[in-house]
């Protein structure tokens, strides 16, 4: 039912990991309906130049296994995935996509503790320097992105996406919350978004 020659790379958001809930929605889902091996779920550094680097490294790992790879990014991991869409040619779902989030970060300033680890990071004027340098003010490939959200996110306002993404492919559902309510029952919709598009390793099209 499903290709086995699509990889993906799932983004978490701020403070969070891959034992987030959409993280492990996501490895059950692939150990029932695929492989393990076409789903990669990097723990991201905290500070955001560190985090897009270590991405894109899984993202070219993706690529050196699998003709075709797609992005998921899920709220400050929607914002990486942008700037990877946008700088890479690869194709990207967004899940309630943080907009901006250097504006937001400015009430974050000071320590700031893990959901997950318990670690504390201390959220720095360098690290929202480094999220206005990935910034992507305008949309220029509209095409690669799908944008999911759900109106009751208490986290983000969800219109700022409506308005960033407003050409781009979209499933927009009201209710719901940040984490995005039932979004494991969306993946056959992402997997044909994925498969439909045309970009493969080595294939940007810049």
């Amino acid at each position: 039912m499903y290709s086995a020659d699509i990889g993906c790379l799932y983004l978490h958001g701020f403070l969070s990991s891959p034992q987030s809930q959409k993280a492990q929605q996501l490895q059950r889902f692939y150990a029932d309906h695929l492989s393990p091996e076409q789903l990669a779920l990097p723990t991201l550094p905290f500070a955001p130049a560190e985090a897009i680097a270590c991405a894109r490294a899984e993202l070219k790992h993706l690529q050196q296994r699998f003709e075709k790879v797609f992005i998921i990014g899920s709220s400050l991991g929607g914002f990486y995935a942008t700037h990877l869409a946008e700088s890479d040619g690869v194709p990207a779902v967004l899940v309630n996509p943080a907009v901006r989030p250097f504006d937001l970060f400015e009430h974050y300033l000071g320590p700031n503790t893990h959901y997950y680890s318990g670690e504390v990071h201390e959220l720095t004027h360098e690290h929202i320097a480094q999220l206005r340098a990935l910034d992507c003010a305008a949309i220029r490939h509209p095409e690669r992105l799908l944008l999911l959200l759900q109106t009751a996110d208490e986290t983000l306002d969800y219109r700022l996406a409506a308005e960033l993404y407003r050409h781009c492919p979209a499933w927009l559902e009201g209710g719901g919350n940040h984490s995005f309510e039932r979004f494991i029952e969306r993946m056959p919709m992402l997997l044909a978004f994925a498969a439909r598009l045309s970009v493969t390793v080595g294939r940007c099209t810049e």
